[in-house]
């Protein structure tokens, strides 16, 4: 099943207010208005909002490092989540999470992690979960090709197909991980041809073409809620800048220039949409317009970042622990 008009038009703007988020964090964080490290996800939209479309609203999502996409490929309000980038109150983790660590139950994302591959096992127990409480809930985890070689890669996914766990591992395979290329550091290039050491479809898609994610994934999602168990798909992208905005990677470099021109020249996977939503009958005033509509609502959460306040410092211990088992008479 591909996308209804309404679809098309949703997963538009999802992507370009991917892309102009972006743009503008990277701007911020070069001023020094957003702390930490900034990775962003321009490029790669595609991949994120095809697989976010095919999800409900209480289907659960894990993230990576490279994660303010997610959020918005599954709907999370920019506002709150540009606040948390510069660390203000009001941000979805108020302020404690940041570039790397946010979370919103709103929308259903657990966990974003700078460790590599760390919400592989995140996403495998909240797929546990929903099997023992008897939803037909899923989660769709999102991974770097870098986290492929890690043990918990293999671990979890031999678990879970051994379970019928309901699972989507869904690799961003960008090439690079970090400046280290798929080529020296992978012995099978081939991603998804490993998910056939653990008994589960293994499927190769064009991260490029959101049409296409959004179709692979689906299915995915289908099978896992009728109890089949995990798929895994390897969506080939493409990030257009460096790994960390603003790090400069000394000596040669580590990817050709010509590479990163003709991904944004002839792969950009927003000008590859809006040319197909131009042939499905989509006028240049309607494209112009929903374009607007991303600006306006990016200029509103920059605005609302930028008026918040920090967080109290007394706060600081806040939110640390949590006692989920109370005493009787409580």
């Amino acid at each position: 099943m591909t996308f209804t008009h309404a679809q098309q038009r949703e997963a538009y703007v999802r992507m370009l207010r991917i892309r102009k988020f972006e743009e503008e964090g990277s701007r911020l964080y070069t001023a020094g208005q957003i702390p930490g490290a900034y990775h962003a996800s321009i490029g790669q939209e595609a991949t994120i909002v095809g697989a976010c479309m095919a999800l409900r609203d209480d289907d659960a999502m894990t993230g990576t490092h490279r994660s303010h996409g997610h959020p918005i490929g599954k709907g999370a309000d920019l506002r709150g989540l540009m606040a948390e980038l510069m660390g203000k109150n009001t941000g979805i983790c108020k302020g404690r999470g940041g570039s790397m660590h946010l979370a919103d139950n709103g929308v259903g994302i657990i966990s974003e992690s700078a460790i590599v591959g760390g919400g592989i096992p995140l996403a495998t127990g909240v797929g546990l979960s929903a099997k023992v409480r008897g939803t037909d809930q899923v989660c769709l985890c999102f991974f770097g090709d870098g986290a492929v070689n890690q043990g918990t890669f293999h671990e979890c996914l031999n678990m879970a197909s051994l379970w019928k766990l309901p699972v989507i591992y869904l690799c961003e395979n960008n090439g690079y991980a970090i400046t280290t290329s798929l080529a020296s550091s992978h012995a099978q290039r081939n991603i998804a041809k490993r998910a056939e050491c653990y008994a589960m479809p293994g499927i190769t898609v064009d991260g490029q073409d959101v049409t296409a994610v959004y179709e692979v994934t689906r299915n995915a999602v289908l099978c896992a809620r009728h109890g089949e168990g995990p798929t895994l798909i390897e969506a080939r992208t493409y990030r257009f800048d460096e790994h960390q905005v603003g790090l400069s990677v000394p000596g040669p470099s580590y990817r050709p220039a010509e590479e990163v021109e003709e991904y944004k020249a002839h792969r950009d996977p927003i000008t590859l949409f809006s040319h197909a939503l131009s042939s499905a009958g989509f006028s240049n005033e309607e494209l112009r317009a929903i374009e607007g509509e991303a600006s306006a609502a990016v200029r509103e959460a920059v605005r609302f970042g930028e008026e918040s306040p920090l967080p109290d410092p007394a706060s600081l211990y806040d939110y640390l622990y949590s006692n989920p088992v109370s005493k009787p008479g409580t």
